[in-house]
Protein backbone atom coordinates (compact mmCIF):
# COMPACT_ATOMS: atom_id res chain seq x y z
CA UNK A 1 0.00 0.00 0.00
CA UNK A 2 2.83 2.38 0.90
CA UNK A 3 4.59 1.82 -2.45
CA UNK A 4 1.31 2.59 -4.30
CA UNK A 5 0.99 5.87 -2.40
CA UNK A 6 4.60 6.68 -3.21
CA UNK A 7 4.00 5.89 -6.88
CA UNK A 8 0.93 8.14 -6.91
CA UNK A 9 2.89 10.94 -5.23
CA UNK A 10 5.65 10.64 -7.83
CA UNK A 11 3.10 10.63 -10.66
CA UNK A 12 1.34 13.73 -9.31
CA UNK A 13 4.65 15.55 -8.84
CA UNK A 14 5.57 14.79 -12.45
CA UNK A 15 2.32 16.11 -13.92
CA UNK A 16 1.70 19.04 -11.58
CA UNK A 17 3.51 21.82 -13.46
CA UNK A 18 2.22 20.82 -16.90
CA UNK A 19 -1.31 20.43 -15.54
CA UNK A 20 -1.12 23.91 -14.03
CA UNK A 21 -0.01 25.45 -17.33
CA UNK A 22 -2.74 23.54 -19.15
CA UNK A 23 -5.38 24.81 -16.71
CA UNK A 24 -3.93 28.32 -16.80
CA UNK A 25 -4.10 28.44 -20.60
CA UNK A 26 -7.73 27.42 -20.39
CA UNK A 27 -8.98 29.67 -17.58
CA UNK A 28 -6.36 32.47 -17.68
CA UNK A 29 -6.54 32.86 -13.91
CA UNK A 30 -3.65 31.72 -11.69
CA UNK A 31 -5.73 31.01 -8.59
CA UNK A 32 -8.45 29.19 -10.50
CA UNK A 33 -5.83 27.12 -12.33
CA UNK A 34 -4.21 26.13 -9.03
CA UNK A 35 -7.60 25.17 -7.60
CA UNK A 36 -8.44 23.11 -10.68
CA UNK A 37 -5.14 21.20 -10.52
CA UNK A 38 -5.48 20.62 -6.79
CA UNK A 39 -9.04 19.33 -7.20
CA UNK A 40 -7.92 17.09 -10.06
CA UNK A 41 -5.12 15.60 -7.98
CA UNK A 42 -7.45 15.00 -5.05
CA UNK A 43 -10.07 13.33 -7.23
CA UNK A 44 -7.49 11.03 -8.77
CA UNK A 45 -6.08 10.12 -5.36
CA UNK A 46 -9.48 9.59 -3.76
CA UNK A 47 -11.24 7.74 -6.55
CA UNK A 48 -8.64 6.08 -8.75
CA UNK A 49 -5.51 5.43 -6.69
CA UNK A 50 -6.32 1.72 -6.72
CA UNK A 51 -6.42 1.60 -10.53
CA UNK A 52 -3.36 0.36 -12.46
CA UNK A 53 -0.64 3.00 -12.79
CA UNK A 54 -0.80 2.86 -16.61
CA UNK A 55 -4.33 4.27 -16.41
CA UNK A 56 -3.42 7.28 -14.27
CA UNK A 57 -2.29 9.60 -17.10
CA UNK A 58 -5.55 9.20 -19.06
CA UNK A 59 -7.68 9.37 -15.93
CA UNK A 60 -5.81 12.45 -14.73
CA UNK A 61 -6.27 14.26 -18.03
CA UNK A 62 -9.95 13.34 -18.20
CA UNK A 63 -10.51 14.63 -14.65
CA UNK A 64 -8.53 17.80 -15.47
CA UNK A 65 -10.61 18.51 -18.60
CA UNK A 66 -13.84 17.94 -16.68
CA UNK A 67 -12.64 20.26 -13.90
CA UNK A 68 -11.88 22.97 -16.46
CA UNK A 69 -15.34 22.56 -18.02
CA UNK A 70 -16.92 22.69 -14.55
CA UNK A 71 -15.03 25.90 -13.85
CA UNK A 72 -16.50 27.49 -16.98
CA UNK A 73 -20.00 26.30 -16.12
CA UNK A 74 -19.74 27.82 -12.65
CA UNK A 75 -18.19 30.98 -14.07
CA UNK A 76 -20.99 31.39 -16.58
CA UNK A 77 -23.62 31.36 -13.85
CA UNK A 78 -21.54 33.60 -11.56
CA UNK A 79 -20.83 36.06 -14.39
CA UNK A 80 -24.51 36.27 -15.22
CA UNK A 81 -25.27 37.35 -11.65
CA UNK A 82 -22.33 39.75 -11.51
CA UNK A 83 -23.44 41.33 -14.78
CA UNK A 84 -26.97 41.63 -13.52
CA UNK A 85 -25.94 43.31 -10.27
CA UNK A 86 -23.16 45.43 -11.78
CA UNK A 87 -25.82 47.51 -13.51
CA UNK A 88 -26.55 48.94 -10.07
CA UNK A 89 -22.94 49.88 -9.31
CA UNK A 90 -21.62 53.35 -10.00
CA UNK A 91 -17.88 52.71 -9.74
CA UNK A 92 -16.37 50.32 -12.23
CA UNK A 93 -12.99 48.89 -11.35
CA UNK A 94 -10.88 48.57 -14.45
CA UNK A 95 -8.91 45.47 -13.57
CA UNK A 96 -7.09 44.04 -16.55
CA UNK A 97 -6.16 40.43 -17.01
CA UNK A 98 -2.74 39.37 -15.79
CA UNK A 99 -0.42 38.88 -18.76
CA UNK A 100 0.69 35.38 -19.54
CA UNK A 101 4.13 35.03 -18.03
CA UNK A 102 6.76 32.51 -18.90
CA UNK A 103 8.64 31.13 -15.93
CA UNK A 104 11.87 29.68 -17.22
CA UNK A 105 12.97 26.53 -15.46
CA UNK A 106 16.47 26.47 -16.89
CA UNK A 107 19.21 27.42 -14.49
CA UNK A 108 22.47 29.14 -15.23
CA UNK A 109 22.39 29.53 -19.00
CA UNK A 110 25.78 30.48 -20.44
CA UNK A 111 24.33 32.84 -23.06
CA UNK A 112 22.01 35.57 -21.70
CA UNK A 113 21.09 36.81 -25.20
CA UNK A 114 20.03 33.33 -26.30
CA UNK A 115 18.11 32.87 -23.05
CA UNK A 116 16.28 36.18 -23.66
CA UNK A 117 15.40 35.15 -27.22
CA UNK A 118 14.15 31.76 -26.02
CA UNK A 119 12.04 33.43 -23.32
CA UNK A 120 10.54 35.81 -25.89
CA UNK A 121 9.79 32.99 -28.31
CA UNK A 122 8.26 30.88 -25.55
CA UNK A 123 6.12 33.80 -24.40
CA UNK A 124 4.96 34.28 -27.99
CA UNK A 125 4.11 30.58 -28.35
CA UNK A 126 2.21 30.61 -25.06
CA UNK A 127 0.29 33.72 -26.11
CA UNK A 128 -0.62 31.96 -29.36
CA UNK A 129 -1.74 28.84 -27.50
CA UNK A 130 -3.86 30.95 -25.17
CA UNK A 131 -5.63 32.47 -28.20
CA UNK A 132 -6.65 29.12 -29.68
CA UNK A 133 -10.29 28.05 -29.45
CA UNK A 134 -10.89 25.77 -26.46
CA UNK A 135 -11.07 22.42 -28.27
CA UNK A 136 -8.07 23.20 -30.49
CA UNK A 137 -6.02 24.25 -27.46
CA UNK A 138 -7.10 21.14 -25.55
CA UNK A 139 -6.17 18.79 -28.42
CA UNK A 140 -2.88 20.59 -29.08
CA UNK A 141 -1.78 20.48 -25.44
CA UNK A 142 -2.76 16.86 -24.96
CA UNK A 143 -1.02 15.71 -28.15
CA UNK A 144 2.12 17.83 -28.15
CA UNK A 145 2.60 18.90 -24.54
CA UNK A 146 1.36 15.80 -22.74
CA UNK A 147 2.43 13.55 -25.66
CA UNK A 148 -0.71 11.41 -25.75
CA UNK A 149 -1.40 9.60 -28.99
CA UNK A 150 -4.48 10.34 -31.09
CA UNK A 151 -6.58 7.54 -29.57
CA UNK A 152 -5.76 8.56 -26.00
CA UNK A 153 -6.44 12.20 -26.76
CA UNK A 154 -9.80 11.29 -28.32
CA UNK A 155 -10.71 9.28 -25.23
CA UNK A 156 -9.77 12.15 -22.90
CA UNK A 157 -11.64 14.74 -24.98
CA UNK A 158 -14.65 12.49 -25.54
CA UNK A 159 -14.57 12.83 -29.32
CA UNK A 160 -13.48 10.89 -32.39
CA UNK A 161 -9.89 10.44 -33.49
CA UNK A 162 -10.71 12.37 -36.66
CA UNK A 163 -11.84 15.32 -34.57
CA UNK A 164 -8.57 15.24 -32.64
CA UNK A 165 -6.60 15.29 -35.89
CA UNK A 166 -8.70 18.18 -37.21
CA UNK A 167 -8.33 20.20 -33.99
CA UNK A 168 -4.57 19.59 -33.93
CA UNK A 169 -4.15 20.51 -37.57
CA UNK A 170 -6.10 23.74 -37.17
CA UNK A 171 -4.22 24.57 -33.97
CA UNK A 172 -0.80 24.11 -35.58
CA UNK A 173 -1.85 26.16 -38.61
CA UNK A 174 -3.14 28.95 -36.37
CA UNK A 175 0.03 28.89 -34.26
CA UNK A 176 2.28 28.94 -37.32
CA UNK A 177 0.35 31.92 -38.67
CA UNK A 178 0.53 33.65 -35.27
CA UNK A 179 4.30 33.16 -35.18
CA UNK A 180 4.74 34.40 -38.77
CA UNK A 181 2.72 37.52 -37.91
CA UNK A 182 5.21 38.17 -35.14
CA UNK A 183 8.29 37.63 -37.31
CA UNK A 184 9.09 34.01 -36.43
CA UNK A 185 9.15 31.38 -39.15
CA UNK A 186 7.85 28.40 -37.16
CA UNK A 187 6.67 24.99 -38.21
CA UNK A 188 4.76 23.17 -35.47
CA UNK A 189 2.82 19.97 -34.94
CA UNK A 190 2.28 16.97 -37.16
Amino acid sequence: MQSRQNALSVFLAEVERRAYRHAFYAVRDEEAALDIVQDTMLRLAERYADRPQEEWPLLFQRILQNAIRDHFRRSKVRNWWVTLFSAFRRDDDDEGDDPLEWLPDQSGSANPEREREQAQTMALIEAGIARLPTRQREAFLLRYWEEFDVAETAEIMGCSQGSVKTHCSRATQALAEWMRQHGVDWQGGE
